[in-house]
């Protein structure tokens, strides 16, 4: 049974079941800032569980678009590790609210397992929670199920929302791959390993805790279900990894031919292929490339991506924005989202593996030196600073190349360089005064840093107070110039120090910012004098950044 057959199949049975089907919500959720991504099915109904919105909707169905990449739930670490994690993946539910409760929700599972999907009830095991007799009694004596199949969790099987509102205790299904896995049934605070995977989970909203952790049941107790797509899928494929069903295959074998290897097992394939369809769905929901929030994970999810694409074939290039045509053509017609953003998705990947490969190149050159002259199982967190100071190599991409070696990176040390850089850039805030509010000039800066340390440059602008001036003397400025090997502050990483000259004056450059194409030189002149369209002489203070002197 292909991918969109399962899809189908599950939403079919529950329209039969009286479920009314709901579009999947957008990734990023909607008046709920406790949130990054929306990670499962309920997110989108939230407040009906909650009793705030108010609706005749009294059962559900859909299959919900889900982000597992940032906050309590991140699997980002897992992919390419693992044959069941995503960071994209998509919710397969059903929804009762103050509807049906736990004998009908359980009833549909196992007729949706056993007579749509076909699965032998032999090879399923369920779980429920130690004091949920009620769930025990209906999958013993409704269903039929074998005693000996039924695992009694206590913390595993009871859901709450937080740590106040809704909760209960839930019920899950696994499949029995067979003995030619390793694995046991399923066990308190234990993984099940490759064998037993866990591919339904019924959780039963019975109760609401209040603030002293006291519960009372709710007056309309509701259901809310979750079975992954590529778990299912992967089962009615024969398998048990996720990446060898149709949902990752043809496009594993794709990034496989444009990278130019012949080895469809490599687990970077798999990163690629996951990461890609995070990065497309993200973009096409409005989730724009940045250093903040939503849109750093982004960014991280595509440089990893791009660091994978970089380990199986350092010449790689622009592997994602050309990939993202067959994927988009693979799933419009499911959501139609992708191809009505298709030119804002291959921009987007473009132009930051465009920004990103120079730095990925330089900063996995110097670490695979180091690395071969590395005494000991430890990356220096100096080492790891550097790269990620000089360089904007992220230290998760360090990390996941530590682990892939099975070394480890001295972090303290890292966060001991990062205090002291958050030291300066806090010292330096008073800067932000200078800024101009708006700049008026045509010529955008040359950013030549990943070549140079130093140049010879003209003065585009001066401002003072945010004011543009012709002249500078004495004081502190912001100076443009044509071009510049100065960093920029980014993402955290504040920006190069270093100093100037010219045949009439001289100063230090106290910091470096960016507004759009314009690079902004915070400058105290100390000598002389400088003047609009005045030639330069710009040098980087390396060794103050090598030693971290902030």
């Amino acid at each position: 049974m292909n991918s969109k057959k399962v899809r189908q199949t599950f939403i079919d049975f529950f329209i039969k079941k009286g479920h009314k089907e709901v579009a999947s919500s957008s990734l990023v959720p909607i008046n709920d800032s406790t949130l990054l991504f929306t990670n499962a099915g309920m997110i989108q109904f939230k407040d009906i569980f909650l009793g705030s919105e108010k609706t005749n909707l009294s059962r559900a169905t859909s299959s919900q678009k889900c982000i597992r990449a940032g906050g309590k739930h991140n699997d980002l670490e897992n992919v390419g590790y693992t044959l069941r994690h995503h960071t994209f993946f998509e919710m397969l539910g059903n929804f009762s609210f103050g509807d049906y409760f736990k004998e009908e929700a359980i009833e549909f599972a196992w007729e949706l397992l056993t007579k749509e999907y076909k699965i032998p009830e032999e090879k399923l095991w369920v779980t429920v929670h130690i004091n949920d007799k009620e769930s025990e009694r209906i999958w013993l004596e409704k269903i039929g199920i074998s005693k000996d199949r039924i695992s009694r969790l206590d913390e595993d099987n009871f859901w709450s929302m937080g740590d106040t509102g809704p909760c209960g205790p839930c019920s899950e299904i696994f499949y029995d791959h067979g003995s030619d896995f390793e694995g046991v049934p399923p066990e308190e605070g234990q993984e099940s390993g490759d064998r037993y995977i866990e591919i339904y989970n019924l959780v039963f909203m019975q109760f609401e805790r209040n603030q002293d952790g006291k519960m009372k049941d709710l007056p309309k107790p509701s259901v809310d279900t979750g079975m992954g797509l590529e778990r299912i899928t992967a089962l009615l494929q024969g398998t048990n990894d996720n990446y060898k069903t149709d949902l990752f295959a043809p496009l594993i074998k794709n990034i496989a031919k444009k990278i130019g290897t012949n080895d469809l097992t490599d687990p970077s394939l798999r990163v690629i292929a996951d990461h890609l369809r995070s990065s497309c769905f993200l973009l096409a929901d409005g989730v724009s490339i940045g250093n903040e929030g939503r849109s750093y994970v982004l960014r991280r999810i595509i440089r990893r991506a791009l660091r994978h694409a970089y380990k199986i074939n350092p010449e790689a290039d622009s592997i994602l924005s050309q990939l993202a045509n067959g994927l988009i053509a693979d799933l419009k017609d499911t959501f139609p989202e992708l191809s009505k953003q298709s030119e804002i998705i291959k921009s987007s990947l473009e132009e930051e593996e465009r920004q990103f490969i120079i730095t990925l190149r330089q900063g996995m050159k110097i670490l695979e030196d180091e690395l071969l002259n590395l005494s000991g199982d430890e990356i220096s967190g100096d080492l790891a600073f550097m790269l990620y100071d000089t360089y904007g190599f992220p230290l998760d991409m360090t990390l996941d190349l530590a682990r892939e070696k099975s070394l480890s990176v001295d972090l303290k040390q890292y966060e001991t360089l990062m205090e002291d850089q958050r030291f300066r850039a806090k010292k330096y805030s008073g800067f932000d005064s200078l800024i101009p509010s708006s700049i008026n000039i045509q010529k955008s800066s040359n950013f030549i840093g990943y070549e140079e340390v130093s140049s010879e440059s003209s003065i585009l602008g001066i401002f003072q107070n945010g004011e543009e001036v012709e002249n500078a003397q004495e004081g502190n400025f912001v100076f443009i110039f044509d071009k510049t090997p100065f960093y920029a502050e980014s993402g955290g990483q504040v920006g190069d120090i270093g100093s100037l000259r010219s045949a009439q004056g001289s100063g230090d450059i106290l910091d470096t910012k960016k507004i759009g194409d314009h690079f902004l030189h915070v400058i105290e002149v100390t000598k002389g004098f400088f003047s609009n369209q005045d030639k330069v002489f710009l040098e980087i203070d390396t060794e103050q950044k090598k030693e971290n002197y902030f």
